[in-house]
């Protein structure tokens, strides 16, 4: 049987745990979103083209959305504190090795492979377990966990430029890998719920017989269940609708910050107004975060029609962004995409432990990173074919916007789907209870039958 902490402490130590996964949040997404600092740096150091090096972000991309399911099968057998703190000893491997800078095959393998790997195995679970030691309050923590993407991105800009300025490339990857060891020390704090991370069953007296006995059969195997990873979550309606939505989301997310520096350039606006735009998608993004946690914790509106709603905002900003023709119209469009961007990290990750539920959600997690990366790998390449087609960036915009369109229907059909589940399993328990009355209906109308064959025969 399961351990009396069975249902989340919604609180108390849990926002240790918050806190902690705050800052792994900003030493993982955090770096991987500044990385680009080093872009001209390595590509002097070692003269090569452009593409050769993008790919060293490239394989740390791909490395951290394949290694999810490895991330989440290890969690489930177990725990979430080990593979976080995994994870931060990987990411301190790939940039301390990376400093050596022997060769581009050399920076694949630690830069790429290595610091991929370490993001991925202190992202997911470090995400997970927030989900599992909040329930009421779940939105609101995940809100708070995510936001530290964008707090920990809007400082380590400035921060990586002073470190290369300081010490040259090769210095800082050396540095920025010590700071990621913090993630070992924010993965120490991750205590685990034991009935969460690996259920145990005890045998304290032997099963009554009957009833008692299935019962006690039943805890078992789904115990076991627990603690294997389900691939069988592919074969769940649910589930799939859900990671269609992931994958076109994800393809049209990369795009706006792929094209918003190229498209303000188009518009004749300086370098250095250009640059507080990022700033701007930062801090909007960060609130849009928190805010729309604490209102998904108020509980007014379901969770998926709050998704649905920012996905469908994002969509008419990116629609409208184009209409720019100044900075500050294209300032004011970049602050709406920022800021519903981020109400929508904010809950996406509720809604999935909402689909599939708490005991099924690690596996979700590793699966639907998975499945979502291709969204990822697609979008920016479509969008750019798009646009020298168009020969305007403009329309990497207008692509990123109708995609959502189509994601935010994949949500509409999995709320109808789930509603309809809803009805169909409240209208089996009246049907259930329902042989009651009509067996008493039946028995009233044979005993006057009775009564009225006795009146004949007399």
């Amino acid at each position: 049987m399961q351990s009396k902490d069975s249902s989340p402490p919604d609180g108390g130590y849990g926002w240790v745990v918050v806190v902690s996964a705050f800052i792994v949040m900003g030493l993982t997404a955090a770096v991987l979103k500044t990385f680009g600092l080093f872009f001209v740096e390595i590509q002097e150091h070692f003269d090569e083209l452009a593409s050769t090096i993008s790919w060293i972000t490239s394989v740390t991309i791909a490395t951290f959305h394949l290694g999810a399911p490895v991330a989440s099968s290890l969690c489930v057998k177990y725990t979430h504190r080990a593979v976080v703190i995994t994870g931060g000893l990987l990411a301190f491997s790939g940039m301390a090795l990376g400093c050596l800078g022997l060769n581009m095959i050399w920076m694949y393998a630690t830069t790429g492979f290595l610091q991929g790997l370490g993001i991925s195995f202190s992202w997911t679970p470090a995400i997970s377990i927030v989900s599992h030691y909040f329930s009421k309050k779940r939105a609101l923590a995940n809100a708070i966990a995510s936001a530290g993407e964008c707090a920990f991105a809007f400082t380590f800009g400035p921060f990586f430029q002073w470190l290369i300025g300081q010490y040259g490339w090769k210095g800082a990857l050396l540095i920025i890998g010590g700071t990621q060891l913090n993630i070992c020390v924010c993965g120490i704090l991750m205590r685990p719920l034991t009935s969460r991370c690996r259920p145990e069953v005890s045998h304290p007296e032997p099963p009554p017989p009957g009833n008692g006995a299935s019962k006690r059969d039943k805890e078992g195997k789904s115990t076991i269940t627990h603690r294997t990873f389900n691939w069988m979550l592919l074969r769940r309606a649910e589930f799939v609708l859900y990671a269609m939505f992931g994958i076109l989301a994800a393809m049209s997310f990369f795009v706006p910050p792929l094209f918003l520096v190229p498209l303000s350039y188009s518009l004749g606006i300086d370098e250095s107004w250009t640059a507080s735009l990022l700033s701007i998608l930062a801090m909007v993004d960060f609130a849009g975060r928190l805010l729309c946690g604490w209102y998904a914790n108020l509980h007014l509106t379901k969770t998926i029609h709050l998704l649905t709603m920012t996905i469908t905002l994002i969509s008419t900003s990116l629609m409208l962004l184009p209409l720019a023709n100044n900075y500050l119209s294209l300032a004011i469009f970049t602050g709406f995409y920022g800021f519903f961007f981020g109400t929508t990290v904010a809950v996406h990750i509720t809604v999935l432990a909402e689909v599939v539920g708490m005991s099924d959600f690690d596996s979700a997690l590793g699966l639907f990173m998975l499945i979502r990366s291709s969204g990822g790998f697609l979008g920016p390449p479509l969008a750019g074919l798009i646009v020298d087609m168009a020969g305007d960036y403009r329309a990497g915009f207008y692509m990123a916007g109708a995609t959502l369109i189509l994601a935010a229907v994949f949500l509409i059909v999995l709320d109808q789907f789930q509603q309809r589940s809803e009805r169909g399993s409240h209208t089996n328990t009246k049907s259930e209870k329902s042989p009651l009355p009509y067996t008493s209906f039946h028995f009233l109308k044979l005993q006057k039958r009775r009564y009225q064959d006795h009146d004949v025969v007399v």
